[in-house]
């Protein structure tokens, strides 16, 4: 029987439970976890990180550790038990029959191999193709995910290839030998939206293509829905939900699910009138599980009695048809689904104030050797920020997006000071502050613009409690005049970001990533900050944790009257969370207005596409596709003329070649928009809405 005979399903996972076992003791990582993959279909596994998702793929896999065993339950692929393998099967099923595509694609790649060799590998090993068919193959596989000169490609070594094309080399590394079983984690995470879009436009083409099976592992409920067919909820090792992706997603039947679906920012929600509902409470370890449900402690429908007593099992979902729509839940027809969410009062719309920070002209060069590791060769110029121009109000709320290398960061680094600037100026409550770096700042001004990172495992000191960092914040400041008055306010900044006063005597480690980032919010605060640089703040965050983050930003914006700087490439968030966007292209603002404006045609075509590219968790919401072809140039190579033609799907549209030889200048649209293109205004007056709710 060959690999494509089978008809039945492809993988089985019944009542599986995984355990790992440590010098605490054995810790459930996965219980009683059951799901089907049939030939074909592409299932959906979601949940918040640590509810098993991966180790179920490793489980898959049979790639464990040492550590970790299946202590119950089966894995059957294709009718076969994994777990009674020897290991020269399981060696011949791993990369022929079932392939797994890691988050970070450098993991998967050799540094020191040329791409071509890498790719060879697969056919030579596991089917004994000749070199040359194996070179041929490769250069099949490289054209099937859509990159460019195949030869130079394939004679690459990884680090001279951007993320996006790392990822895609991984994807047709694993497509190789036509496995009947992909397995994809967190494929995308580390990609901007635009290339997000054209790997999962490529993946699912490329599923209908060779018939293969996915396992999709992803905590972003939009992309399985443009991804999956099926779909299953994970919570604390357990599957809580699992159904067609049309009935979790419209009929969700789990209270967990539901807390998830109401923690992200959906098309037309209002920050002010229907706010994010966070998931009250902590994940639990897995060595702190709660009797009966897991989710009981956090669950708005839990009965004492009843729900924590004895273990919960999967019941079906009536009306769910042939695809199983189950739920772990006992009151699951008791629970009205309908009935609206309770919300916190609505909170008044704060009014922007007077200008607090303006950037006129603003550039910043960085100059490198053409050979940089051993010097000598041309000077060449990096152009990382293009004169931008822009303001922020008392209490305003800015959104700086675009993709990776667009200068977002770069442009917070020269209003911190840990940059300075090459050209234009930077002016902070009537001081200019371009060309004064951050040691030669006063305290004051250092106080008055302070910065939330993007990762807040790295922007705190692992050896020092949580209360002796915001205080060595507060002495940086010279707030307080004694140690503890210092005490006191850091208390207070404890209470204001939300986290108990008992957190001030704990260290980073015991800190879970959500309260670590209010940790770094907090001390943001120290100096009464006046702008917060908020560099994706909530980005490598889960959703509820992001839910949480996102309007505890917004609460203490509105009491201290912040200016907040939000750096995103999130535009669900920035949609709900900004009142003006700016949109960055290699250096360049290409489009500016309110959140209004910028989400409403006419657009720049750059915007069209970021907008078309970002999942939507939300099956009435009808998108315009548009995938971009090609990379985001170097900024020490940029395109001439228009910073976008390269890519620019509506360029055609332009007499003569206008878009290739003058940077347009910024215009002014209706209202405060503006737009840096060459388009007619007669030929934005015609573009169409992006996004689109679907009438009932």
């Amino acid at each position: 029987m060959t690999k494509w005979d089978y008809d039945g399903p492809i993988l089985e996972i019944e009542n599986l439970s995984i355990s790992f076992f440590t010098r605490a003791g054995e810790i459930p990582a996965v219980m009683d976890f059951s799901t089907t993959v049939m030939p074909g279909e592409a299932m959906g596994l979601v949940g918040e990180s640590g509810c098993g998702k991966s180790t179920v793929a490793l489980g898959v896999m049979q790639d464990l550790g040492k550590n970790g065993k299946i202590v119950g339950g089966s894995i059957k692929f294709k009718g076969r038990d994994l777990n009674t393998m020897s290991e020269e099967e399981l060696r011949d099923l791993r990369g022929s029959e079932i392939a797994m595509i890691y988050q970070e694609p450098m993991a998967s790649l050799n540094p020191a191999m040329r791409i071509g060799k890498q790719l060879m590998e697969v056919p030579m090993i596991h089917e004994g193709t000749s070199k040359d068919q194996a070179r041929q193959m490769a250069i099949e596989v490289i054209n099937d995910v859509k990159l460019p000169d195949p030869e130079r490609i394939l004679d690459a070594y990884p680090h001279q290839l951007s993320g996006g094309q790392q990822q895609r080399i991984v994807i047709a590394m694993a497509l190789m030998s036509k496995p009947s079983l992909l397995i994809l984690d967190e494929p995308t995470t580390a990609l901007d939206v635009t290339v997000e879009a054209g790997i999962v436009d490529l993946v699912k083409g490329l599923g209908e293509k060779y018939g293969t099976s996915m396992l999709f592992i992803s905590h972003n409920l939009g992309l399985v829905l443009d991804t999956c067919d099926r779909l299953c909820v994970m919570y604390s090792g357990e599957a809580v939900e699992t159904g067609s992706i049309e009935d979790v997603f419209d009929k969700m039947r789990h209270p967990y699910t539901q807390a998830l679906f109401r923690s992200i920012p959906l098309p037309g929600a209002d920050k002010n009138a229907s706010p994010l509902i966070a998931i009250p409470g902590n994940f639990p370890l897995p060595h702190e599980r709660p009797p009966g449900c897991n989710f009981g402690p956090r669950c708005d429908y839990f009965v004492n009695g009843l729900c924590n007593k004895g273990a919960i099992p999967m019941v079906a979902v009536e009306g769910g048809g042939r695809d199983r729509h189950e739920s772990r839940c006992l009151r699951v027809d008791e629970i009205n689904w309908k009935a609206p969410p309770a919300v916190a009062d609505n909170t008044s719309k704060t009014e922007p104030g007077e200008v607090v920070l303006k950037v006129d002209g603003l550039k910043k060069y960085y100059e490198v050797a053409a050979n940089a590791i051993f010097g000598g060769g041309d000077v060449r110029v990096v152009k990382a920020n293009e004169t931008l121009s822009f303001e922020a109000r008392e209490s305003e709320t800015l959104a700086i997006v675009g993709e990776s290398g667009c200068g977002k960061s770069t442009l917070a680094k020269v209003l911190m000071g840990l940059e300075t600037a090459t050209d234009g100026s930077v002016t902070l409550n009537n001081n200019q502050i371009e060309n004064t770096p951050i040691e030669n700042r006063d305290t004051d001004t250092v106080a008055s613009i302070q910065m939330v990172f993007q990762n807040p495992f790295d922007t705190l000191n692992p050896s020092m409690t949580v209360g002796s960092q915001i205080i060595r914040a507060l002495e940086i400041f010279k707030v307080g005049n004694t140690a503890a008055e210092r005490r006191q306010r850091m208390l207070e900044l404890l209470d204001l970001v939300k986290l108990p006063r008992a957190f001030a005597d704990r260290m980073p480690r015991q800190l879970s990533g959500g309260q670590k980032q209010r940790v770094g919010i907090a001390r943001a605060f120290a100096g009464s900050a006046q702008i917060v640089v908020a560099d994706e703040p909530v980005s490598a965050l889960d959703v509820s944790v992001q839910a949480a983050v996102t309007d505890l930003l917004m609460e203490i914006q509105r009491e201290n009257k912040t200016t907040l700087l939000f750096i995103s490439h999130d535009l669900s968030i920035v949609r709900y969370l900004a009142d003006r966007v700016m949109v960055m292209y290699l250096g360049h603002v290409v489009e500016m207005g309110t959140t209004e404006e910028v989400f409403s045609p006419p657009y720049h075509p750059y915007t069209e596409a970021l907008l078309s590219a970002v999942p939507i968790a939300d099956t009435s919401v009808l998108k315009k596709r548009i995938v971009l072809e090609g990379d985001i140039p170097s900024a020490m190579n940029p395109p001439s003329g228009c910073p976008f033609q390269t890519r620019c799907p509506h360029k055609v549209n332009v007499a003569g070649n206008l878009c290739e030889t003058e940077v347009p200048p910024m215009r002014d649209l209706a209202g405060s928009q503006q737009i840096k293109c060459h388009l007619a205004q007669s030929y934005l007056d015609q573009m169409e809405p992006v996004i689109k709710i679907a009438a009932e």
